[in-house]
């Protein structure tokens, strides 16, 4: 149950944030508001401490621990205000076919899951990709929302040193992981570095998650091909597989590219449903 303070702070901040939307809009992007401000812990306690600032300003000014936790949270309020006008103004630009969708209690679990996510991120670049992510669920629909969440998943564990790695493969299919790195850092480091074990790390991860893997070829309907055994025998090496390894290709996997679709990408659909303008974003 929402406590009756939690409740009224909501709806404060909502009446706030939906005040300037058209009649058309308000419905729709309450619910979408709710579902969002209802997944913050801290937003109820916020609004109850400021409008208690009003009223108790010079007690409340003495205590400055008080004051420190409202400066703190004063900021991410600008923060979380300036993502919904980021992810409103991109709700106008897909047209009215979205209002069931932001309406559907299928989008609205997705946006509280990822506010949640939202509220952790460490970055402004992490939760910029958080905000994509919500406004490109409302305007397509290449996986499902149970992907979705999953994608939710990826944005919370990874961090952006995995998702430059991720860009760069996108960029560039059939990169090594020497291609990666050099695009990235631009020299080499000793195999036995911590550089080495952290870049190693990240291409694990990844393909672990099922986010890349090798390129394998493939018959017409879909299967992976063994790759042949050489004929001869080759000589064994005296080293270990070198973590900037050169001969191998990687490519994202089908989850990795819808993962880049809504996480990494904007999206703005015309309305008649001609073919999306897409632009990438930078990590």
């Amino acid at each position: 149950m929402v406590s009756d303070e939690s409740t009224n702070a909501v709806e404060y901040i909502r009446s706030e944030l939906v005040k300037t939307k058209s009649t058309t809009w308000r419905r729709a992007f309450q619910k979408f508001a709710l579902a969002a401000l209802g997944s913050i812990p801290w937003v109820g306690g916020f609004i109850a401490a400021a409008m208690s600032l009003k009223t108790d300003e010079a007690s409340i000014r003495q205590n400055n621990l008080q004051n420190q936790w409202l400066e703190e949270h004063t900021n991410k309020m600008s923060r979380l205000a300036k993502s919904f006008d980021e992810i409103t103004g991109r709700f106008d630009n897909l047209g009215e076919q979205i209002y069931d969708r932001i309406q559907s209690e299928e989008y609205l679990d997705v946006v509280r899951k990822a506010f949640r996510t939202w509220d952790n991120a460490d970055t402004d670049e992490k939760r910029r990709l958080v905000g994509n992510l919500v406004a490109n669920a409302a305007g397509t629909q290449l996986s499902s929302d149970d992907v979705l969440r999953l994608f939710i998943d990826w944005l919370d564990k990874y961090h952006e040193a995995h998702f430059a790695v991720i860009q760069e493969i996108y960029k560039n299919p059939g990169v090594t992981r020497y291609d990666i790195w050099m695009t990235i850092k631009g020299e080499m480091v000793r195999e036995d570095s911590a550089d080495a074990d952290l870049y190693k790390m990240l291409i694990r991860d990844l393909s672990i998650g099922g986010v890349i893997r090798q390129a394998r070829d493939t018959t017409e309907d879909g299967k992976f091909l063994r790759k042949p055994r050489p004929q001869y025998k080759r000589t064994a090496s005296s080293t270990m597989e070198s973590a900037f390894e050169d001969t191998k290709p990687y490519i994202l996997t089908e989850l990795g590219e819808q993962f880049v679709h809504y996480a990494m990408t904007e999206l703005v659909p015309r309305v008649n449903g001609a073919e999306n303008h897409q632009k990438q974003t930078s990590v």
